[in-house]
């Protein structure tokens, strides 16, 4: 018998040793490119490959993360999407914008910010992580968050942080409504319809109701929302995208408010720890686990959105772990219902 269970602990400990070193010397340097499919366009429109990069925690010295980021620019995107949290380290930002620069300075660009653009990384208890979202920070921010912000500008971003945006894109006009990051209380729904309402009044007296979209590649909630192309689109009206850093509920239902069709988010890592079978244990905010990674659907009684989620691309570097969980950018193919 004690044999027997010495064997097994053995086994058991051998397992964990090869998950370990899977986790945090393999896996999390194993960048892929997941890829959705989004039928929102009107009938007969080109359709717009939409680059979303979101959580890169990027250190200095991760020369190959800056120069994977560097090589997406081969995707040819449409649009390239920043979802928060892009720095990692306190003097991140000069090796950050060289790794952002071929996408920046060739395709339309925008940004929000995540709370690791203001704070630096320190060590926290995993433990913590897994039990509760991550509470709102009470150290003074000690990034050069303007400095951040200037350097994004100075490659051609557009900065959404509480504000809106319009731009046409191979033929389709997109409205781009942002929040700041709600997970450290920095989101103004207020300031961002203020902006969205000072945006060039395009003809148009009123928006029409807007249709629910066509069911994604996975359901959401048990629930499948009605098939039907953009109505918008059809009607002459701009498409809208919602960007915001962490996908709390209230921020996602203030962009739903707001019309955002597609709803782009970071800040949850697809849970960095997933289990198979099972999925994220956490999304370190209040959105469902079911969704913390991937597409699903966003809806109150009256509208649904589709929800992208990205599980990022980096880590902090005081918790250097993947596990079940590649590191992600997304590439979001917009294209007519069939």
């Amino acid at each position: 018998m004690a044999s027997a269970q010495r064997s097994a602990a053995a086994v058991l400990g051998t397992a964990a040793a090869g998950v370990a070193v899977w986790s945090t010397l393999i896996e999390r340097r194993l960048f892929t490119v997941r890829r959705h499919t989004v039928p929102l366009l009107s009938e007969g429109a080109a359709p717009i490959r939409v680059l979303q990069l979101s959580d890169l925690h990027l250190a200095p010295w991760q020369s190959r993360k800056i120069d994977w980021v560097r090589s997406l620019v081969e995707l040819h995107p449409d649009l390239v999407v920043l979802t928060g949290d892009l720095m990692g380290h306190l003097q991140a930002r000069p090796a950050l914008l060289r790794a952002l620069r071929p996408l920046l300075e060739r395709t339309p660009a925008a940004f929000v910010h995540g709370s690791n653009d203001y704070y630096g990384p320190i060590f926290k208890n995993p433990a913590r992580y897994l039990m509760e979202p991550s509470g709102l920070s009470t150290r003074k921010p000690d990034i050069d968050i303007v400095a951040l912000t200037r350097g994004l500008e100075g490659l051609g971003a557009i900065n959404l942080n509480n504000s809106a945006a319009r731009l046409e894109l191979r033929g389709t006009r997109i409205e781009l409504l942002g929040l700041n990051d709600p997970h450290i209380r920095y989101h103004d729904a207020s300031a961002m319809r203020e902006a969205l309402h000072a945006l060039p009044d395009e003809g148009a007296d009123e928006r029409p109701e807007r249709a629910e979209p066509a069911a994604p590649p996975q359901r959401a909630e048990g629930r499948e929302p009605h098939s039907g192309r953009h109505a918008a689109s059809e009607a002459g009206s701009p498409l809208r995208l919602g960007v915001v850093h962490a996908p709390y509920q209230e921020a996602l239902g203030e962009l739903l408010d707001d019309g955002a069709e597609l709803i782009l988010a970071g800040h949850t890592h697809g849970g960095q720890v997933r289990v198979p079978g099972v999925g994220a244990l956490t999304a370190n905010c209040d959105l469902p686990t079911a969704q913390a990674r991937g597409l699903s659907v966003w809806y109150d009684a009256h509208r649904a959105a589709f929800l992208n989620v990205s599980a990022g691309l980096g880590n902090s570097i005081y918790a250097p772990v993947r596990f079940a969980c590649r590191p992600e950018a997304s590439l979001i193919t917009l294209e007519a219902s069939h």
